[in-house]
């Protein structure tokens, strides 16, 4: 489960998981759902594999949303699924999705960078909570 909040020129992303696997894909949904206005429609038709290296878990959360954000940037493919493995020393995962079209997809926000300002990843009771702010 994720929400957004406001943050003065920037949107907030809150995310919960019950497993931190769970919350790095709801991550990576959560920011593209902040970039398209309909996540739903972006389908599932190319697969890319991601390996990201580092042990200290809330900067692998950074780099696991950075990397999302330049994919976009560089190639202008939307992702919708996520799977995603988090381990002692990185991350390894497979995402899908699809180039993005105009006709079909309507951007919501233009997501510029992901900051480190009110980076947030915990474990609670219920799970994992995260909080990421990112520059639109």
């Amino acid at each position: 489960m994720y929400e957004t909040f406001e943050h003065t020129a920037d949107l907030g992303l809150r995310i919960r998981a019950p497993d931190l696997d769970g919350l790095f894909a709801e991550a990576g949904r959560a920011l593209f759902s902040a970039i398209v206005e309909n996540l739903d429609v972006v389908e599932a038709r190319e697969q890319l594999d991601f390996h990201i290296e580092g042990t200290d878990r809330e900067l692998l959360l950074f780099d696991w949303l950075k990397e999302l954000l330049y994919r976009f940037d560089t190639s202008h493919v939307l992702l919708s699924k996520f799977q995603v493995r988090v381990e002692k020393s990185g991350l390894s995962a497979a995402v899908w999705g699809e180039p993005l079209d105009p006709a079909r997809h309507a951007l919501a926000h233009e997501v510029k960078a992901i900051t480190y300002h009110g980076l947030r990843l915990e474990q609670t009771p219920d799970g994992w909570l995260a909080e990421v702010i990112v520059d639109i």
